[in-house]
């Protein structure tokens, strides 16, 4: 058998159809390598041999003693029972205590005048030392085996370090240990994918000595060794696949578009009433050096939530205008579609209006593409792409369908780029005649090392800079089950600010029509409650919300009810706290030109609260918003609770964010809006974020459908590792980027990264 075909042999040979089925339906394992790379979570520690006259307290210890008695007692009025064991061993005495239905085994297999080795916590009871359901071994009578037997049995029981393996329902962890026992000796066959310099260089142990330790650990440095060198595999192998992307894409040709002097761009800046920050100039000369190039630009534009990225975009876009190309801005929805092209157009003015009755002499014509646009508009737009008459164009996936064609497509704008799939932003790259630049923005702050992997195919700029006169934004969490008149007191304040000319938004998880999944629900919180606090008397119905919190009455009832919907509350708002106020509704399932009306109306100061889904979450832009309460806070996650509250505090007034939930204050939702409230640092509340959901996630396990590569990995703590892994990966191709001198990295990338994983790189 060769070395690849060792690791790739299916389970169910070696640990036969049952388990095997298990484990493929259960923990996505199915060959003999995915099981060698299902890595113990923890390891259980068995104290050194002890005796019972030196037992430390609050410690795991083993010790070998004999029985001296047992027996049986009951408590609760005789509805419970335990177990009591008084152990000696000559130089003291502990007493081991067993609970329940767990009596009975211990019972039986340790009488009095036995022996046996025993491993736990220490803990005092009623003055006395116990081990409560300790591990044990039963060693027969004294006398009944020999020295070397219980030597041998101590050994093997005493200062182990025990793997505890992720389980499943009908796998445990100790069925897994002896699966991986199974599989273990094929660990020599696998294939090294870390080229024999590097290894040596680093001082790494060799791949099939990392498995062994780290299955079957003597010692905690033999743990340490194992991980250092696994994390290294991971790393590696991700930054290899990125290095390699990033040679092909550096061999790809491309139309160099170099700024025009007493063009638009010149024009569009005379127009500017404010100076652009340093921070948008140092990203603007990045995206111009790139632009300037005869390959294309793979940036990625990150940045705070109001820290100016769209006019950063807008720049880049005129300069390839002004060299006689084309630019598309990739919109996530119609709503934010339509609100770029809005505001595009108002910062442009006659700029925008480029051969039409009003236009400036330096001007090209700015057009909209979405998919519900009426057949005349659209037939326009289409033909202003195709004559080259629209230098620029905003749209939604509309722009991707078959009949658009372009003139000169020189630059794509991906907005909020984790909305799109892959095939959806290279069909639109393909329109060019030859391939575009390609500019991504995103406002989710990134940790660096997370740039660097799941984006690693991208050069990043940063705008972390907030323009002159953005005001602060104040946040609080407002615990509406626990202090309802916190609730109230909030109402009062979306008032408050409305009565300063002001308007506010409030935001729903859910939308509550007819057709909603959830029609049921009514709105009210889990004890009844009405998002205005008052008491409402029907029950709710059931539902889900995206986080788990801990076990907890209050927290089950919360996560019971269905999220709060935007129908019902904007209700029971115009009927109570809010009555009298100008409310409307925004949601994702209404006409594209009715939400439209309504952002219209609400940016005119026509509405004073818009009740509105998580749709008003990127790129809307009313500076005289200046309240936002957000409902069921708990059901968003981090980053997007950073993109709401991003839409308030973006004229000269401050700012204010209430987070509303029905959480009990010990839960992990409650501490995770609490982390939100204290801080406004995206990059901070990024890593917060990270280190709370699975790295799967974050390297878009649920995107590409494929197993996540990271076992051992943690992009937030491993840093180092990920930047050093990612240095040796661009020396690595840069000298052999087709790998022929290295065949074992090759197949780790394989292996690791499948096709459809290496095209989820690509940033879909």
């Amino acid at each position: 058998m060769d070395r690849v075909s060792a690791l790739d042999e299916p389970l169910k040979k070696t640990l036969g159809p049952a388990t095997a089925k298990v484990m493929a339906e259960q923990l996505d394992l199915h060959t003999v390598g995915d099981l060698l790379h299902h890595y113990p979570r923890r390891y259980e520690e068995r104290g050194q041999l002890t005796t019972l006259a030196d037992l430390p307290l609050d410690e795991d210890v083993t010790v070998v003693a004999q029985v001296a008695d047992s027996r049986i007692l009951t408590f609760n009025h005789g509805r419970g029972q335990r177990l009591e064991i008084t152990l000696t061993d000559g130089s003291g005495r502990l007493q081991l205590v067993f609970f329940g239905r767990g009596i009975h085994k211990p019972h039986k297999e340790l009488p009095p005048g036995s022996r046996g080795m025993f491993a736990g916590k220490v803990s005092v009871f009623n003055r006395k030392l116990q081990l409560a359901h300790p591990t044990y071994v039963p060693l027969g009578r004294e006398g009944g085996e020999t020295v070397e037997d219980t030597a041998s049995a101590v050994d093997g029981f005493a200062g182990k370090l025990i793997p505890i393996y992720p389980a499943c329902k009908g796998l445990e962890s100790w069925k897994i240990t002896k699966a991986v026992d199974a599989v273990l000796p094929r660990a020599v066959e696998a294939a090294d994918p870390l080229p024999p310099a590097l290894r040596e260089g680093r001082g790494f142990v060799p791949l099939p000595e990392a498995l062994y330790k780290v299955h079957r650990p003597e010692t905690k440095a033999d743990i340490e060794d194992a991980r250092q060198r696994l994390k290294w595999d991971e790393a590696f192998v991700l930054q290899v696949a990125l290095a390699r992307r990033r040679h092909a894409d550096a061999q790809l040709p491309a139309v160099a578009r170099e700024p025009v002097a007493d063009g638009v761009l010149d024009a569009f800046d005379a127009k500017l009433p404010f100076t652009l920050t340093d921070g948008q100039r140092k990203v603007t000369a990045e995206i111009f050096a790139d632009l300037a190039t005869e390959h294309p630009m793979h940036r990625l534009l990150q940045g705070e939530v109001g820290s100016g990225k769209t006019l950063v975009a807008l720049r880049a876009m005129l300069t390839v205008v002004d060299a006689g190309g084309q630019a598309a801005m990739l919109a996530p929805t119609e709503v934010l579609a339509q609100q770029h092209h809005r505001s595009v157009t108002e910062m442009m003015g006659e700029l925008a209006q480029g051969g039409m009755l009003g236009g400036a002499e330096h001007g090209t014509k700015v057009v909209l593409l979405t998919g519900s646009m009426g057949a005349a508009a659209r037939r326009q737009a289409l033909l202003d792409l195709v004559t080259g008459e629209a230098g620029i164009v905003i749209g939604t996936h509309a722009l991707i369908e078959d009949k658009v064609r372009f003139h000169d497509l020189g630059l794509v704008v991906v907005d909020e780029q984790h909305r799109f799939g892959v095939e959806q932003r290279d069909a639109l790259r393909s329109k060019g005649k030859q391939p575009p630049h390609l500019l991504v923005m995103t406002a989710t702050p990134i940790p660096r090392t997370v740039a660097m992997t799941v984006f690693g195919d991208l050069e990043t700029s940063v705008l972390d800079q907030l323009p002159a006169g953005r005001s602060p934004i104040a946040s609080h969490v407002v615990p509406a089950q626990d202090k309802p008149h916190f609730l109230a007191r909030a109402w009062e304040r979306v008032r408050e600010e409305v009565g300063k000319g002001h308007q506010a938004y409030v935001v729903c998880p859910r939308i509550g029509d007819d057709d909603d999944a959830g029609k049921n629900g009514n709105g009210k919180n889990g004890n009844g409650k009405s998002a205005s606090g008052k008491s409402g008397g029907e029950k709710s119905g059931s539902g889900k919300g995206e986080q788990k919190s801990a076990p907890g009455k209050d927290a089950d009832d919360a996560e019971k009810r269905p999220p709060l919907a935007v129908v019902e509350v904007a209700e029971q708002l115009t009927r109570g706290p809010l009555a009298g106020l100008r409310i409307e509704v925004l949601h994702g399932r209404m006409q594209p030109d009715d939400k439209d009306a309504v952002m219209r109306r609400f940016a005119a100061g026509e509405v004073d609260v818009l009740v509105a889904t998580t749709v008003i979450e990127v790129g809307v832009n009313v500076p005289n918003a200046t309240a936002m309460v957000i409902m069921d806070a708990d059901r968003f996650g981090v980053s997007q609770l950073h993109q709401l509250r991003g839409r308030v505090g973006r004229g000269s007034a401050p700012g204010l964010c209430l987070l509303v939930t029905d959480m009990p204050e010990a839960s992990p939702a409650r501490a995770r809006l609490g982390a939100v409230a204290a801080t406004l640092d995206g990059f901070e509340l990024s890593r917060i974020d990270l280190e709370q959901r699975r790295e799967g996630d974050v390297l878009g396990q649920a995107q590409s459908g494929a197993r996540s590569s990271l076992r051992m990995l943690a992009v937030i703590e491993d840093e180092e590792v990920i930047a050093a892994a990612r240095e040796e990966a661009v020396a690595v191709v840069a000298r052999d980027p087709e790998l022929t001198g290295s065949p074992e990295l090759r197949t780790a990338l394989d292996a690791l990264l499948d096709t459809e994983r290496e095209q989820y790189l690509d940033k879909g």
